[in-house]
């Protein structure tokens, strides 16, 4: 006999150790007489190796195990390709904190090869946690493949695909301006930088301008906004959130159409401080309406002042080192090693640069001040030398590092490039012609948007984490780039004509590089495979809507190019998970749900099943209640499972449903039919949530509410023939139950599969991992069967909702009476007199030529009937009841009316919280519905 409950602590280690051991999560070996379409597979996206399961995973990776564990129990060979990212910069930060906090020496003291291997000695200990936390949300993947981006193979990939791009003309050396962090010295992806609002000002500047050149500035207007006064200025006045930017100045801009400066085009201001001479230009950049219409160019060290410097042809000068500090030497970029050389080719160290000639751009008491200590300095000089015109307090967006926290740097470097606009064209057209597909379509715009305007992609990063790049620096500067150091020795005596030092380039590539590779680098390209030829192209991808452009616009460009194919035929992209509010989680809130603290308490298959259920929207509310209330959804199955089981259901040897007589029997075969269909389809076309919902209707309502219920009376009746059938029948319908459930929650599923194993004829299947899905044939459903079930439960239910909108006693019960039946109807009510009085809690059912005083009368399955409450109910007592729920509910939609009909309170109020008084406005109108019409019912009587 099944326990009262089920136990998910004691039971699930123990079923995925089973399912481990049973090798079922690696595909089945491949016949002669497999095709394509008798493969499915897919990759999950990598985890960071320093990462925990958060709740994203747990959408992300149930959502994938639902495909995995569904197309395997259609028979198919599934490959479920598991992974982690070696995280180049969450990695290294790791490591250096934990070095930092044992009291060791730091990484550039300890060196690149000592810190590389106590990185790999933290991944051998705790790297590689979050495989662990996988297992326990019951991922099936197939870990005996399990890859990490740094593995040996993946590396051969990755300096092949470098080197191939590089001969190709489609990687190249630039210099440019990249997100630079200052605290790891590395640039960094826009993904990796964080837009915070801050507390800051804008200092309005006076430079003035050169040769004693003067202009008229309009300084009052008429009524059409032309000047009507003008004042002489020896200046323009320009306003920067970045005062220590200026000393990187190299012109001044004002719009092409703004009068007040269109004499000064051409002209030239002095930089103060600096005392250079830097021109004014003419840029769309520049917005008359804003400030004073002039801006400063900064073209080192700000993303658009870059595009206007090289429009204007203005100079670039780099003002910051690698630490955000004002530069010492006017030496550009001396801190990466490969470019710091001597005339002999010898390698410079920092201080050697230090008596290198000194930039005269730069004022010797701000050289080596860190960035914000120059910017006081510089204010301090402004206000005591009087350019300082005005300091404007206000609060802006500032780009931080979403690991290191520090302000990021727009910073002029030389880099590694991808010429992702050629790459980006074969990924754009694939998309176009359906080659592969977003789900929903809607995802497709976002993809498309980012590849049509496509920039040059910075693939280096200045860490010592990650896949060096391969690439060798002779002493004149000359550029060796080669799958490996041998190669690049002989392409170097090759080039010289004798055997020459190299130097490697000091940098790793940026992770997203390696993993843009991860479709087919681990499946063991560039070796021809038989995994490639079996599973690649690869069937679904299930990521998140943030990094369709950073990994799956990349994996489309590079799959194209070296598979020339795409990389999977459709993308699906689940939403965020939000709070139950619709707030983001995040730790300062409080909000975030802990999916391991879940599993702990509740098991993993509530935890599936919600996140499975909620998927269907692209922002999804989770409360712990609606986990809870699924984990009551378990309960339900498992409690039907007993009650099977006391009711001696069991399964039958040769037992053929599609020879069942009895009508509810017939019935629940055809709704079983019904829902796998409705899951089939839904799971096909990544709608998870309606899979679950479709799940939830038959487990709960269908076959536990109402088949079991109408069972009962068989079970406890006299027909022996009967009651054999109905038993058979139970055991049966419950297996299939279990195998359209088990994709979703399959630890619950799998252990009342094993608890019921001894229970009648032998099952064929011994695990439900194993297990083929449902077949039922269309036969199934019969059209009888379902209208005359439909009439009972039609019938029952509408007898329950009245008994509740007038709050007739639970103990009470009245009298049915169906008003003129039709021979149809009278036959229905004689053949199933008994369930009807037990289920709706009547007293007596019959007929009437018409309704008896004192009843409610409504209509079901096309007939009348009344429910006598003359005598039951207090009438008088119920209509104040009634009136007084009805007037609290104008009352609440009233006041949401109130709300929502305020201009403000829509505009000013966070999106949650409109979208949450409007779904009040939805729940109180729907209420005030229901009791206005029982109102009207008692009216009648």
């Amino acid at each position: 006999m099944l326990d009262k409950t089920f136990d998910p602590k004691a039971a699930e280690p123990r079923l995925y150790a089973m399912w481990e051991d049973s090798g079922l999560f690696a595909p089945r070996a491949a016949s002669a007489t497999d095709g394509a379409a008798d493969a499915y597979s897919i990759v999950i996206p990598p985890p960071n190796v320093t990462g925990s399961l958060h709740i994203g995973h747990a959408l992300n990776n149930t959502l994938q195990d639902v495909l995995a564990r569904y197309h395997r129990m259609k028979g198919k060979a599934v490959l479920w390709l598991p992974g982690t990212d070696h995280a180049g910069i969450a990695t290294q930060m790791v490591v250096e904190r934990q070095l930092a906090a044992a009291g060791n020496v730091g990484r550039r003291e300890m060196g690149r090869e000592a810190f590389v291997d106590k990185v790999w000695e933290w991944k051998a200990e705790s790297g590689g946690t979050i495989v662990q936390q996988l297992r326990r949300l019951g991922s099936s993947c197939d870990w005996s493949r399990e890859r990490f981006t740094l593995d040996e193979g993946l590396n051969a990939a990755v300096r092949k695909v470098f080197v191939q791009l590089h001969k190709e003309g489609l990687i190249y050396r630039d210099k440019r301006l990249v997100n630079w962090d200052p605290h790891f010295q590395t640039a960094i992806s826009d993904l990796e930088v964080e837009q915070r609002e801050v507390e800051g000002a804008y200092w309005h500047f006076a430079y003035p301008l050169a040769d004693g050149v003067t202009y008229e500035h309009p300084i009052a207007f008429d009524e059409d906004g032309k000047a009507t006064e003008h004042e002489t200025r020896d200046c323009i006045v320009v306003a920067t959130t970045r005062p220590e930017t200026m000393l990187g100045d190299t012109g001044v801009a004002v719009h092409p159409s703004d009068e007040r400066y269109a004499g000064l085009v051409g002209k030239s201001v002095i930089l103060p401080i600096t005392g250079r001479r830097i021109p004014i230009v003419a840029d769309d950049y520049a917005d008359p309406t804003k400030g004073s219409g002039a801006v400063k160019i900064t073209p080192a060290h700000d993303f658009n002042d870059f595009q206007v410097g090289k429009r204007a042809g203005l100079e670039i000068i780099n003002v910051m080192d690698k630490f955000g500090r004002i530069k010492r030497s006017g030496l550009d970029d001396f801190e990466f090693g490969h470019r710091a050389v001597a005339a002999d080719g010898t390698q410079l160290a920092d201080e050697d640069l230090v008596g290198e000639a000194v930039s005269e751009s730069i004022p010797a008491e701000l050289r080596g001040l860190d960035r914000f200590i120059a910017r006081k300095a510089i204010v301090a000089r402004a206000e005591e030398e009087g350019w300082l015109k005005e300091i404007e307090k206000t609060r802006h967006v500032v780009p931080h590092g979403d690991r290191s926290g520090v302000v990021i740097e727009p910073y002029l470097t030389d880099q590694w490039y991808v010429d992702a606009h050629t790459l980006a064209q074969p990924a754009i057209k694939a998309v176009e012609q359906g080659d592969t597909v977003f789900e929903p379509a809607s995802y497709s715009k976002i993809y498309f948007e980012w590849l049509r305007n496509i920039e040059p992609w910075c693939i280096s990063r200045q860490l010592w984490w990650g896949h060096r790049i391969p690439a060798w620096y002779g002493p004149d500067g000359t550029i060796f780039v080669e799958e490996s150091e041998e190669d690049a020795r002989a392409a170097a005596r090759q080039h010289y004509g004798a055997e020459t030092a190299l130097t490697q380039d000091e940098d790793v590539l940026d992770t997203w590089f390696s993993s843009a590779l991860w479709p087919f680098s681990t499946m063991g390209w560039p070796e021809k495979t038989e995994d490639l030829e079996r599973f690649y192209p690869t069937s679904d991808l299930v990521t998140a809507a943030d990094i369709i452009f950073f990994w799956v616009a990349r994996m489309m460009m590079m799959g194209l190019h070296f598979m020339d194919e795409v990389p999977f035929k459709r993308v699906i992209i689940n939403g965020l998970v939000r709070d139950e509010k619709g707030q983001k989680m995040s730790k300062s809130k409080g909000n975030v749900i802990d999916p391991l603290g879940i599993i702990d308490e509740l098991g993993a298959d509530p935890l599936r099943f919600t996140m499975a259920i909620l998927s269907g929207t692209r922002d999804i509310k989770l409360s712990r209640q609606r986990i809870e209330g699924y984990r009551n959804f378990g309960t339900k199955l498992w409690n039907a499972a007993r009650f099977a089981q006391m009711n001696e259901a069991r399964r039958v040897e040769g037992f053929d449903p599609a020879t069942v007589d009895q009508t509810i029997n017939r019935w629940i075969r055809g709704e079983l039919t019904k829902a796998e269909r409705q899951v089939s389809e839904a799971v096909e076309g990544g709608r998870f949530d309606d899979a679950a919902s479709a799940l939830y209707r038959f487990v709960w309502n269908v076959f536990c509410d109402w088949y079991l219920e109408l069972a009962k009376p068989v079970f406890n009746g006299a027909d022996e023939t009967a009651k054999a059938e109905t038993r058979a029948m139970t055991a049966w319908t419950l297996d299939q139950t279990l195998k359209l459930m088990h994709p979703v929650m399959p630890f619950i599923t799998e252990e009342l599969w094993d608890k019921t194993a001894g229970e009648g004829a032998p099952r064929e299947e011994a695990t439900l991992i194993g297990s083929s899905w449902p077949s039922l044939p269309d036969s199934f459903i019969d059209a009888g069967a379902e209208a005359e079930i439909g009439w009972l439960v039609d019938l029952v239910t509408e007898i329950r909702q009245l008994r509740a909108e007038m709050n007739v006693p639970p103990s009470a019960k009245p009298p049915l009476a169906f008003v003129a039946p039709d021979s149809t109807t009278a036959e229905r009510m004689a053949r199933h007199r008994d369930l009807i009085l037990t289920l709706g809690r009547v007293s007596e059912l019959a007929s009437a030529e018409a309704a008896p005083a004192g009843a409610v009368t409504f209509v079901t399955g096309g007939a009348t009937a009344a429910l006598s409450l003359a005598g039951i109910i207090d009438l008088a007592a119920e209509r104040t009841r009634l009136t007084k729920e009805i007037a609290a509910f104008e009352s609440d939609i009233g006041h949401v009316n109130k709300k929502l009909g305020n201009p403000n309170f829509v505009a000013r109020a966070a999106p949650e919280v409109v979208d949450e008084q409007r779904e009040k406005l939805a729940e109180a109108e729907a209420g005030k519905a229901k009791l206005e019409a029982a109102l009207q019912r008692l009216a009648a009587l």
